[in-house]
């Protein structure tokens, strides 16, 4: 029947101009014409229009099919070249749920069929696009639905998190365990009647959730889901899709929009924001990519001998500074912002993308959403063949107002190195790591009370206002905060590896940068010491929520520095100018950092704050002038009003808070 009505329907196409002759021979990529036409499918029930980019091709046929996977097409038609490369073909009548791909023809070969890079819905693993009207993917009241808006972005506090990793465990109370739908569901119990889930997320007072790759990535087997397999997902196939692994039906291309939507609509409705981990910087291949067989090797950079560049260290990268590859870029995150109501961006290493690229994905942004998040990696594992100073490092922010970078400056200045099983930082007894911690207690910004010669990772200011750095001490990547610990303090008794982790995140929650914290750091998590869990069964990559049984105190700390941070706003000033009016050292020492906000930094209720952090193993007799109130001492959090001078006591390993109103 299906058949039938398509070769009824399908009979109309157009003939367009050619404006560029198809045998244009072109010296060189930068040769290539470029369009700003738009390359999205066109859907309506009456007509499909189907487009792509190949100036490099002599032939491009649209194939369609009866399902995404497997069978032979049940209709083709040969696209009519446009300008600028553009070819393009208009089919009549409502061809809703077809699958299709490209095939490109060029002088040199015929490629594999492909869905397009800009296709929106994609079948089994991605193989074929999929026509779709995206609106009847939407759960009721999309059309008001809106994420949690932020003044600065260091008024988030980002909780990093796997989709399957959440609600795979047996004991997660989880019904949906590991899709977009585990995620969408509330009341979720686990033992003892622990909160799990987006349950948790809300309790521990959590405003943005940052989610690892979820677009379509090559790395699970959609066919074999019965089969456990994790992965991060840092091997993209399909930018512009959900990956179908998280939903409850990979055959069918709309049911991994709809559920992603409705994923997205229940963290909006708790007042949570949604953070997309992107992976621009490469592709899960390179040869068979769905860019190459588009345009071969247009989108990637290249040494001299013509073999792939790596900056990536994943065998290739992307060509982010020619205007199609920026183009692809920018039009893709503001499809996810649109479409989907993303909140936020992560850039994973976002050093191998180009400065003007970063700053056109975040006018773009900003112009659908002005509280939108974005920021990356500005580092890179290895070297490429453009322009360092060209390259969004975090060295090059300055040149990025709108972008942020992770701190590793004070990750690894609390824990020690993460390329150093056994290296030491601030909390785990290392020495000379006091400067690295200040720099990431005012945000990477200048401060004339830091010694930048001593910093472990740049002896120079990076930021230009706090809130364009990630302060952050563990995330996906390396060890947890728990298991570094343990493995850099091997005799540690428990009681004091506790000691350690909580003053880490103390330090991190009462930095003036955007506070980014791993999920389950608030009840230990482990991974069994492993380090690099990117393809580790669920045993080690999934969330124990028996662990929020065993450590209560440790996450109603984490929770008391979630509510902290969000009461006093001077602890997450604006401008690096607040910062440095406001913010004075009062005390480094090995092992002790003592400072002061003052002057109802940022609006804060309490006029001034003395914040001391102790790392050392025994309590320090620290002294303050005038009279105090104190809000936190060791694990007690409180405002009372009674007041102390003199000596303080502050306990081992440990974060004092006194205030003065």
């Amino acid at each position: 029947m299906l058949i039938h009505k398509i070769r009824n329907l399908l009979l109309v196409t157009i003939s367009l101009t050619s404006c560029d002759h198809p045998k244009t021979k072109y010296k060189s990529f930068e040769d290539y014409p470029v369009t700003n036409d738009n390359l999205w499918s066109e859907y309506s029930k009456k007509a499909t229009v189907f487009k792509i980019w190949s100036p490099n091709a002599e032939n491009v046929q649209l194939h369609l099919y009866k399902k995404g996977l497997g069978g032979h097409p049940i209709a083709s038609y040969d696209l009519h070249r446009k300008m600028d490369g553009v070819w393009e073909v208009k089919l009549e009548g409502d061809l809703n749920g077809t699958y299709y791909t490209y095939l490109v023809r060029t002088k040199d070969s015929s490629l594999k069929e492909t869905p397009g890079i800009y296709a929106q819905a994609v079948g089994l693993n991605g193989k074929r696009a999929m026509v779709l009207d995206l609106k009847s993917t939407n759960p009721e009241g999309w059309e008001e639905d809106k994420g949690p808006r932020v003044t600065t972005p260091n008024e988030a506090i980002i909780y990093e998190a796997h989709v399957r990793g959440l609600s795979i465990q047996p004991e997660s109370g989880i019904h949906m365990k590991g899709k977009y739908l585990g995620l969408a569901e509330t009341g979720t119990k686990g033992p003892n009647g622990i909160a799990t889930g987006l349950e948790h997320i809300k309790e521990m007072g959590i405003t943005h959730l940052h989610l690892l790759p979820t677009c379509d990535f090559n790395s699970i087997d959609e066919a074999k889901l019965d089969t456990p397999r994790y992965n991060w997902g840092y091997d993209p196939i399909n930018y512009n899709v959900p990956e179908g692994s998280y939903s409850t039906d990979p055959y069918n291309g709309a049911v991994r929009i709809k559920e992603f939507k409705e994923m997205v609509k229940a963290l909006h409705d708790n007042r949570i924001g949604l953070v997309l981990d992107v992976v621009f910087n490469h592709t899960a291949t390179y040869r068979d990519s769905n860019f190459n067989l588009e345009v071969p090797g247009y989108y990637y950079r290249h040494s001299e001998d013509g073999t792939p560049s790596n900056a990536s260290a994943c065998g290739n990268e992307l060509a982010s500074e020619r205007a199609m590859m920026r183009k692809f870029i920018v039009e893709t995150v503001s499809y996810w912002a649109k479409e989907y109501h993303v909140d936020g961006f992560r850039f994973d290493l976002m050093a191998i993308l180009d400065v003007k690229t970063m700053n056109t994905v975040s006018k773009a942004l900003k112009k659908i959403n002005q509280k939108i998040i974005i920021y990356g990696e500005g580092w890179t594992p290895g070297d490429s063949p453009y322009s360092r100073k060209k390259r969004a490092f975090k060295f090059n922010i300055g040149q990025m107002p709108d972008v942020a970078a992770f701190s590793d400056e004070i990750r690894d200045g609390l824990r020690g190195s993460v390329f150093k099983e056994t290296g030491l930082g601030f909390v785990n007894g290392g020495d000379n790591s006091e400067e690295s911690v200040k720099m990431g207690v005012v945000g990477c910004i200048e401060h004339p009370q830091i010694d930048y010669n001593k910093v472990n990772k740049s002896q120079k200011p990076w930021a230009n206002n706090p809130w364009q750095s990630l302060v952050y001490v563990s995330c996906h990547d390396n060890h947890t905060l728990y298991d570094k610990l343990k493995v850099s303090r091997p005799k540690a008794t428990e009681d004091e590896l506790i000691a350690m982790d909580k003053l880490a995140n103390a330090v991190v929650f009462t930095s003036q940068g955007i506070a980014f914290i791993q999920a389950g750091a608030e009840f230990l998590r482990t991974k069994q010491g492993e380090e690099n869990s990117y393809r580790s069964p669920d045993s080690i990559n999934q969330i124990d929520w028996r662990l929020k049984i065993r450590h209560p105190k440790t996450v109603a700390y984490y929770k008391n520095l979630t509510r902290l941070r969000k009461e006093h706003p001077a602890f997450r000033m604006r401008t690096g100018d607040e910062v440095r009016k406001n913010l004075e050292f009062k005390t480094c020492e090995n092992g002790l950092i003592g400072y002061q906000i003052s002057n109802h930094a940022n609006g804060d209720t309490w006029k001034n704050i003395y914040v001391i952090y102790n790392a050392r193993p025994e309590v320090v007799d620290y002294k303050l002038p005038g009279k105090w109130s104190l809000a936190v001492v060791g694990d007690s959090f409180n405002t009372n009003t009674t007041t102390v001078e003199g000596v303080l006591k502050v306990p081992a390993r440990s974060m004092l808070i006194a205030f003065q109103q």
